[in-house]
């Protein structure tokens, strides 16, 4: 996979060693000549450009079209905005992630601006927050598809009215399934089969239509 990650800071430089470790081939644009420099020195595989990502010249030279993903990890966010919409409407970039620095600007990361999965960092501890203490409640843990999907999590307490009943028996709703279901430090692959048990942790994927519907079904 051909990543290019605009920001070359702490978050950016983070993500490219992990995704290069993976064996992904990473590039990464970012404006000071120093930090490129001391980054490209490390000969860990990954290309170090000096470069404006949010000018169009700047990422038609780093050869943005070729690249299967976009990382926009700077550490402003009307620029993170930028490189979204170029990488998306000037070059085709099919999969775009943007960080979200300040969580008020979350709202304006969408389609509009060319983001397909926004990360705010404060909106995750919370998400982490609440699936660590939450039981019974259903917890948003990730929106996809700009927002038209969110990753939810269910631990099942014993007042689940799933309790004791195989997956294949759930009136599911129609634009929600589940992809995964957390038991003993274990995941269980979910079959028709499954039978759901107090405690399990159940993983959802689920439209905003749905939501409440599936919310009425696992809490």
């Amino acid at each position: 996979m051909q990543v290019v990650i605009a920001g070359g800071g702490n978050v950016g430089s983070f993500i490219a060693r992990e995704l290069r470790q993976a064996g992904h081939s990473v590039k990464v644009l970012d404006q000071q000549a120093a930090v490129v420099e001391r980054h490209a020195a490390d000969g860990d595989g990954i290309d170090w450009v000096v470069a404006d990502a949010c000018e169009f010249r700047s990422l038609e030279e780093a050869e943005l079209f070729a690249s299967d993903v976009v990382v926009a990890a700077t550490g402003d966010d009307e620029d993170n905005l930028v490189v979204s919409l170029l990488a998306r409407q000037e070059f085709g970039v099919p999969r775009i992630v943007a960080r979200v620095n300040h969580p008020s600007n979350q709202w304006l990361f969408n389609e509009t601006w060319g983001v397909d999965v926004a990360v705010s960092t404060p909106h995750l501890l919370t998400s982490v927050v609440e699936e660590a203490v939450s039981v019974g409640s259903l917890v948003r843990l990730l929106r996809l598809e700009q927002g038209k999907v969110t990753l939810v999590e269910v631990t099942l307490d014993d007042d689940a009215p799933v309790i004791g009943r195989a997956l294949r028996e759930l009136d599911t709703p129609h634009d929600a399934t589940i992809v995964a279901v957390i038991r003993e430090q274990h995941v269980v692959v979910p079959r028709g089969d499954t039978v759901l048990e107090v405690g399990d942790e159940v993983l959802a994927l689920v439209s905003p239509e749905a939501e409440a519907e599936l919310r009425g079904l696992l809490e």
